[in-house]
């Protein structure tokens, strides 16, 4: 039986500042979601490095799809850094924008190899260095594969939800991203964004948000509100 989540009144969500119903929904989303992990299939740092590339306008779905075949031919940073790049292009041709992500994945692994060691940096302006890796795909590696929270990881979902939940104004991913750290727990910042993905997956979509049946609508103050598309 899940836990039941009373909520608070349209009044009280009015009276808490912007922390004390960011601390709520995050209470909540842990309640909801108290599994919620990374949904991509991985076991090495630069398996997930490479994944999370891949997952750039594509679904962790059809990732998951790719990555088998790709890490059965290509395991390691060794291999991908002197694959031809015409196979690699159809392996993971199904994720789109296939010939840029292939071109990133064999130059980053490139750098990792003659830069790093072979192994996958553990410090955000290292992984900067990397072709195709920014902010979102930095933090994630550094959460997930090492256990570092430095950021809030800010894809689709989460500056969509974050926009709705009035908890930013901010449009750029990196100030939303800076937004977000000022107002959560450093320990919660990856497990945010992964259950705010999760809930905007199931809930919060993007054309049609399910407010009747959300658990946050009572935090949320576009909750009930027309949506407005392009």
């Amino acid at each position: 039986m899940g836990t039941k989540i009373i909520p608070v009144s349209v009044t009280t969500r009015k009276s808490l500042s912007k922390k004390q119903r960011s601390l709520e929904i995050l209470a909540r989303l842990k309640r909801l979601y108290p599994d919620a992990t990374c949904s991509l299939n991985y076991s090495t740092p630069v398996q997930l490095l490479v994944a999370t590339i891949l997952s750039a306008q594509c679904t962790d779905e059809r990732v998951n799809k790719v990555t088998p075949a790709l890490f059965d031919k290509f395991p390691d940073a060794e291999s991908l850094a002197i694959a031809d790049l015409v196979e690699l292009e159809t392996l993971v041709r199904s994720t789109g924008f296939y010939r840029n992500k292939a071109k990133n994945i064999q130059a980053a692994c490139r750098m990792i190899v003659t830069e790093f060691n072979s192994v996958v940096p553990n410090q955000m302006e290292q992984l900067l260095k990397l072709p195709g890796v920014a902010r979102k795909t930095a933090n994630v590696v550094l959460a997930h594969a090492y256990g570092i929270n430095v950021g809030v990881t800010v894809d689709t979902h989460v500056k969509r939800l974050s926009d709705r939940l009035g908890l930013t104004e901010a449009k750029d991913p990196v100030r939303i991203e800076q937004d977000l750290m000022g107002l959560l727990p450093q320990p919660d910042w990856e497990n945010w964004s992964i259950r705010l993905i999760y809930h905007g997956r199931a809930i919060c979509k993007a054309r049609s948000p399910v407010c009747v049946a959300c658990e946050l609508a009572d935090l949320c103050p576009a909750a009930n509100k027309p949506v407005v598309v392009g």
